[in-house]
């Protein structure tokens, strides 16, 4: 861990959100807190200064230095012993908050930033980061239950050992319960073998069920030895994994997320579950890359 979790403000209600949630975090890590804004209008050579015919104190320069100040102040009074600084980068936040990730354990953004479209329920940003980041990256959406536990969605494919990590360490840091869902239909779930050899491949109800409940057991094996303190529960829906997993959030205080599950297509960065988490959950959601959003040197 690099001890450095780093928000995106932008002046907006949502960003705001972020900043609180960030500064929690970090204080939870023992991190300090890195508040970044990316500042377009110097790269499209538009003036920064007051106007002529504008009040002295105008101007986008003392916009966004007023916008990055209560940031930091709100920032302060939400977690006053972290160590909180500020950065104000040139660029599009897309690429200066992907950049910011490179140095960071954690990425924190609202789900809705300035200008963005109506009807749109998570922005750009969000989408964008949870994709590229090269850190877990924190979506503020709702509050969340402040007692609730902290839900992961469990696959059973490598990419997810990585989410499935970052929620216990999340719940340890928490002193929250960790509830670790899996969930099948008869169309997904492969058939476990038979214990006879000779036997034809069970396919009844019962025997996927089973086989599913095995399935997380072996996804979760090792990640509880080195929580010995977090409270786990099981739980094992029949039905669809966008629906099970919105319905969980309504209790949860987050929802931690693979970027990517088994049965995605080739070259997709952002799968469809943890797209429809970004746009539907009704607590803050983790995004958590299993390839590609790592430091180098790991694994």
């Amino acid at each position: 861990m690099s001890g450095l979790v780093v928000v995106g403000v932008d002046g907006s209600a949502s960003s705001l959100a972020a900043v609180g949630a960030a500064a929690e975090e970090a204080r939870r890590r023992g991190a300090e807190l890195r508040v970044v804004h990316a500042f377009l209008w110097p790269a499209m050579h538009v003036p920064l200064g007051p106007s002529p015919l504008g009040p002295p104190g105008g101007g986008l320069q003392t916009m966004v230095e007023k916008l990055v100040a209560e940031a930091v102040e709100h920032a302060k009074s939400v977690a006053p012993d972290v160590e909180v600084s500020h950065t104000v980068v040139t660029g599009e936040p897309l690429t200066v908050l992907e950049a910011q990730s490179h140095d960071a354990e954690l990425v924190v953004v609202g789900s809705r930033g300035m200008g963005g479209f109506v009807g749109l329920l998570v922005g750009s940003t969000a989408v964008h980061l949870s994709s590229h980041g090269q850190c877990p990256v924190l979506v503020v959406r709702e509050t969340g239950a402040p007692d609730g536990p902290v839900v992961v969605g469990v696959d059973g494919s490598p990419r997810g050992a990585k989410a499935i990590d970052f929620a216990f360490a999340e719940a340890s840091l928490r002193g929250a319960e960790l509830v670790a869902l899996h969930s099948w239909t008869t169309w997904n779930a492969p058939a476990p073998p038979p214990q006879d050899e000779k036997a034809p491949y069970a396919s009844g109800p019962d025997e996927l069920r089973a086989g599913e409940e095995r399935l997380l057991a072996e996804a979760l094996a090792g990640h509880q030895e080195r929580y010995p303190g977090v409270k786990v529960r099981h739980e094992v829906v029949h039905g669809g994994t966008r629906e099970a997993l919105i319905e969980a959030s309504r209790t949860a205080r987050l929802l931690v997320v693979g970027a990517r599950g088994r049965g995605g297509f080739t070259g997709l960065l952002l799968g469809s579950v943890s797209q429809a988490m970004l746009h539907h959950a009704h607590c803050p959601v983790a995004v958590v890359r299993g390839d590609g959003g790592e430091k180098d040197g790991d694994a």
